[in-house]
């Protein structure tokens, strides 16, 4: 178990390496420089020289480098003259509003998925299946943004019991004051995971219902359901657990689009507007933070998966 985690911690931090490359990288990369891009296309030579000089752009790149690092290490990502703050300060006033509604859309997700991918997988190959499956296929393939406008239409419009924006609280304790609000975001953020979710849960479900164990179970005249939920079903989670590290980025990507179709103050929203007003340093400091936080997760589960799966345990000593 520790080599295990040895290994994984090295290459969570081979990774992590990888991604300040190329965000520095990009950093070097933008049309007329980071100088331009920061002041905009009226800045003088003189104003672009100043900048330079004052951010050591105009040091060799290997010590630029350096620089840059060592300003992440110290949770320095930069200043935004758009917003007139500093990144950090930024993200932190909207990173905890997009971890809400990401745990709430992931909870009632799970939440959903399990019963159903349960369901799918006892009844395979007959009508529940297939019609479960075509729904979650239908949701998977709708795009996220016309699922959000058609939940706006029917629950704020048609039927006007839910409000069609999301709170506007400055902190987190504000907007769950207003859980109305918090429905609409978080269920159009729930519907595309739970389409992935439940299909994960129904192939692992049915490749540990042909498992010996199982048979064994049945032999001893234990009740169908008492072997689906008591023993079928822990073990066909391990693959969800790893599921839920790797899905970060796709999380993102959905708040994206529901926070700015929501008007929702998280990340996502703080991102687009960044990309409508070309602030590059926003752009950036999301893209490191999301970038840590996917490798993070993904090492999380791995060593969840490892810790929990018998399986694992058991290749890992017979190596």
């Amino acid at each position: 178990m520790v080599r295990y985690l040895i290994t994984r911690l090295g290459q969570a931090l081979i990774v992590v390496a990888l991604v300040t490359v190329i965000a520095f990288l990009i950093l070097h990369l933008l049309p007329g420089g980071a100088a331009r891009a920061t002041l905009g296309k009226e800045a003088t030579l003189e104003q672009l020289a100043a900048f330079n000089h004052e951010m050591g752009y105009d040091r060799p790149l290997p010590q630029q480098y350096g620089m840059f690092v060592k300003r992440l290490l110290h949770g320095d990502l930069g200043y935004s003259y758009q917003l007139n703050q500093s990144v950090t300060e930024a993200i932190g006033q909207r990173l905890p509003k997009t971890m809400v509604l990401s745990l709430l859309s992931t909870l009632l997700a799970v939440a959903v998925a399990i019963p159903l991918g349960v369901i799918q997988a006892v009844r395979r190959n007959r009508w529940p299946d297939y019609t479960i499956t075509s729904l979650s296929l239908l949701a998977y393939a709708t795009p996220i943004f016309f699922m959000g406008l058609m939940m706006i239409i029917l629950f704020s419009q048609v039927w006007p019991i839910l409000p069609p924006e999301a709170p506007q609280g400055f902190t987190v304790a504000e907007m769950l004051a207003d859980p109305a609000g918090l429905v609409l975001p978080t269920v159009t953020l729930a519907i595309v995971t739970v389409a992935v979710y439940s299909r994960y849960v129904r192939s692992a479900m049915v490749d540990n219902l042909n498992e010996n164990y199982v048979r064994t179970a049945r032999s001893k005249g234990l009740s169908e359901w008492r072997v689906v939920l008591r023993h079928t079903l822990r073990n066909g989670l391990f693959p969800v657990i790893t599921l839920l590290g790797m899905y970060l980025p796709a999380l993102f990507s959905g708040a994206l689009v529901v926070e700015s179709l929501f008007n929702f103050p998280g990340m996502g929203q703080l991102f687009w507007q960044a990309a409508l007003k070309r602030d590059f340093p926003i752009l950036l400091g999301v893209t490191v933070i999301i970038s840590i936080a996917t490798v993070v997760g993904a090492l999380v589960a791995d060593l969840l998966y490892a810790a929990v799966d018998p399986r694992v345990r058991l290749r890992r000593s017979a190596s």
